[in-house]
C-alpha cells in the first residue's frame, strides 16, 4: 500500500487572473475527471489488494455524510461530489471496478497518490516512494480505450458528448512534488520537475481538445505550508519560520507559488491557441487560505492546523500512526476543522471551497449560470446539508 503521507498532499496554486466570464453552456450533462485523491472517489480502493486495503477504505472516513466508507479520503463529500450536486447529476462512479459506466452517469478516474508523471520517469529520478501507477497519461490512455463504447451507449454524436461534458482535470501534480519532499529531496532538485509537470498537464488538456472537449476546469492546489503533515515534517522552533497570523509555512507555500506561475502562463497560452474552448482556472488555494487567516468567520475553530483525525503532536499527527489506523481517534465536530487527516480536507472545507469556486471569485474565468434559477446560485445551502 502506498505511504499515505507521501500520496496525497498537494501544493499551492494560481494568484488570481482578471478575465472575461466564462463563454461555456451553463447547462453541463456530464463530468469526467482525471486527478488523485482530491478527486478520487473509489478507484484506489478497487484497485487495491483486497488483503490490504486503503485507510480510506475504514471509518471514520465517509462518517459524515456516506456514514459508510466510499474509498473518498474525507469524511464525507469532495469537491467533484458538490460540483455534481450543483450541476443536478449523479455523483460520478469511479471507473476502475465499476461495472458499467455512462456519459449519463459521468466516468472519475482520479486515483489516490496519483502523479502527472509517469512513474517510469519519477523511479529513474530517483523517487523511491511506494506509489500508484495510475498516472495522468495512464488516466488519460483508459479513458481514450473506453471512448468508442462509452459514445455507443447513446445515439448522439460522440464529440458533442464530449464537448457537453464538463472536465476536471486535476488535480494533478502536486504528488509529483510531495513524494520528492518527503524524501528529502532539495527544492533545487525538485524545482526541475515543474516544466516537465506543466507540459503534462497540457498535453492531456490539447488531447482531450482533439476529441471534442470544449470546457476544461483545472484546479489549483492547496497551501502545503499548511497542511499538518508538512507542518509535522518541517516542524522547528524557529518562529521566524512560521507566518504570526496562521501558522503556516511561508516558504513552501512560495514553492507552489512559482509552479502556479508556470501553469498560468501555459494556461494563458493554451487558452489563446483553442478560442473555441473554454478553460476555467479554480484557485483552490485562496479559496482555501482564507479560512486560516480568518477561521472563525468561516465557522472554524480558531487557528485551525491540527487534523480532525489523528493522534499526538502539536498537529494531531503522527506518522505511522494515521487516520484509519486502529486505535486512531476523530474529533467530535470535524466541521469545525479544515483538515481531515494530515493530507485531506473535511468535507466542510471542501463545501466551502465548491461554493466559492462556482458561484464566487475563485474560478477565472468566472461560471456563468443565467440559465439557471437564481436562488440555486446564490444560496449556499444549494449544496445539500
Amino acid at each position: 500500500m502506498a505511504s499515505p503521507l507521501i500520496s496525497s498532499l498537494l501544493l499551492i496554486f494560481f494568484s488570481t487572473i482578471t478575465v472575461t466570464s466564462s463563454k461555456a453552456p451553463c447547462r453541463y450533462k456530464s463530468i469526467i475527471s482525471f486527478g488523485d485523491s482530491i478527486a478520487d472517489t473509489g478507484n484506489y480502493l478497487h484497485l487495491s489488494d483486497v488483503n490490504h486495503p486503503p485507510q480510506a477504505a475504514f471509518l471514520p472516513y465517509g462518517v459524515t455524510f456516506f456514514n459508510v466508507p466510499t474509498g473518498r479520503n474525507s469524511d464525507g463529500r469532495l469537491i467533484i461530489d458538490f460540483i455534481a450536486e450543483f450541476l443536478g447529476l449523479p455523483y460520478v462512479p469511479p471507473y476502475f471496478g465499476s461495472q458499467n459506466v455512462s456519459f449519463d452517469q459521468g466516468v472519475n478516474f482520479a486515483v489516490y497518490g496519483a502523479t502527472a508523471l509517469d512513474r517510469a520517469f519519477l523511479v529513474e529520478k530517483g523517487i523511491v516512494s511506494d506509489f500508484t501507477n495510475v498516472s495522468l497519461s495512464v488516466q488519460l490512455n483508459t479513458f481514450k480505450k473506453i471512448l468508442p463504447n462509452l459514445c455507443a451507449s447513446s445515439s448522439r454524436d460522440c464529440r458533442e458528448m464530449l464537448g457537453d461534458t464538463l472536465i476536471l482535470m486535476g488535480e494533478i501534480g502536486g504528488n509529483d512534488y510531495n513524494y520528492p519532499f518527503f524524501e528529502g529531496k532539495s527544492i533545487k532538485e525538485i524545482k526541475e520537475f515543474t516544466p516537465l509537470i506543466i507540459k503534462a498537464i497540457s498535453e492531456a488538456i490539447v488531447d482531450l481538445i482533439d476529441l471534442g472537449g470544449k470546457t476544461f476546469l483545472v484546479p489549483g492546489s492547496f497551501p502545503a505550508g499548511c497542511s499538518a503533515a508538512y507542518l509535522t515534517l518541517f516542524q522547528n522552533e524557529k518562529e521566524e519560520e512560521y507566518d504570526p497570523l496562521t501558522g503556516c509555512l511561508p516558504w513552501l507555500n512560495d514553492f507552489g507559488k512559482y509552479h502556479d506561475n508556470q501553469l498560468k502562463t501555459e494556461l494563458k497560452r493554451l487558452q489563446k491557441l483553442y478560442l473555441q474552448v473554454n478553460i476555467i482556472y479554480a484557485d483552490y488555494y485562496n479559496s482555501m487560505y482564507r479560512f486560516y487567516q480568518e477561521p472563525t468567520k468561516y465557522g472554524f475553530k480558531d487557528r485551525p492546523l491540527a487534523a480532525c483525525c489523528g493522534v499526538g503532536g502539536q498537529y494531531n499527527f503522527t506518522i505511522g500512526e494515521e487516520c484509519g489506523y486502529e486505535g486512531v481517534g476523530y474529533c467530535q465536530n470535524p466541521s469545525e476543522y479544515i483538515n481531515w487527516d494530515g493530507y485531506h480536507l473535511t468535507e466542510a472545507t471542501y463545501q466551502k471551497m465548491a461554493h466559492s469556486i462556482l458561484n464566487g471569485p475563485y474560478a477565472t474565468p468566472a461560471f456563468n449560470w443565467f440559465c439557471l434559477d437564481s436562488a440555486s446560485v446564490d444560496n449556499e445551502s444549494s449544496f445539500g446539508s
